[in-house]
């Protein structure tokens, strides 16, 4: 049996399991606070049929978009510069990595003072969960990178931005990959995440609204929604970093 085949019998399997671990938790809790895969399913479909779901689905994915380039952008700048300088890696790695210790929720209410309520919010809330994996993996990718290669750009006298184009990100590709691939979700999280307590539009907005009127259904529509696109963009994301390692 190949690869592909184990692999998408590996993935039917799970998703089998999982459909089963849902429906035995569904009969253990009743309909107060679950409904069953198919209820789910079934008034998933109703609801994506409505215009008003559309619109906060489109809210949501603007500003996960933005809050997304903004976090490839920013870590990819921050996590190069540092790793061609080694004495400022030494003195920020540490900071970088206390920072992204930190939950994210207690940075809120700056976030709102900063940015006030509204899509600006969101974005930025989605930002901050994404730059620092982001910057933390390129670092670690730029630091990986074979001595010879970078002291044959400094034999060749390329200046940052070339040595950065011609040698680090070529040879660092696949690490930063994987860094991408971690922002990708922790951006999705917090754009949901702010817009649970800063909006009036998007996923999350819906999402808060629905636990606010106790509504069962709408609260297992959005999060199965939330987890299929997350989980169908990374199963991709995924087989894309591991061809990019096993080319290494």
């Amino acid at each position: 049996m190949g690869d592909r085949a184990k692999s998408l019998r590996n993935t039917i399997v799970l998703i089998a399991g999982l459909l089963v671990f849902w429906q035995l938790m569904y009969a253990v809790i009743g309909e107060v606070a679950m409904r069953s895969p198919w209820q789910t399913m079934r008034y998933t479909v109703t609801l994506v049929e409505t215009d008003f779901f559309w619109v906060h689905l489109t809210n949501t994915l603007q500003a996960f978009a933005v809050a997304l380039v903004l976090s490839v952008v920013l870590g990819l700048l921050i996590g190069f510069a540092l790793g061609l300088h080694r004495l400022s890696a030494e003195a920020m790695e540490p900071m970088l990595v206390a920072l992204y210790s930190i939950p994210k929720i207690t940075l809120y209410p700056i976030i709102l003072l900063a940015f006030g309520l509204g899509m600006s919010a969101k974005i930025a809330f989605g930002a901050i969960h994404g730059i620092i994996p982001v910057a933390l993996f390129t670092l670690n990718a730029v630091r990986s990178t074979k001595p010879i290669l970078v002291k044959t750009g400094r034999v060749l006298k390329l200046s940052p931005p070339a040595m950065v184009r011609s040698i680090l990100f070529p040879a660092a590709v696949p690490e930063i990959f994987t860094g991408l691939r971690v922002g990708f979700s922790l951006t999705l999280i917090g754009t949901v995440l702010g817009e649970m307590f800063a909006a009036q539009h998007g996923l999350g907005y819906l999402l808060m609204n629905a636990i606010g009127l106790y509504n069962v259904d709408v609260i297992m529509s959005v999060t199965f929604l939330l987890v299929v696109f997350a989980a169908g963009v990374n199963g991709i994301l995924l087989a894309v970093d591991r061809r990019l390692h096993f080319r290494v």
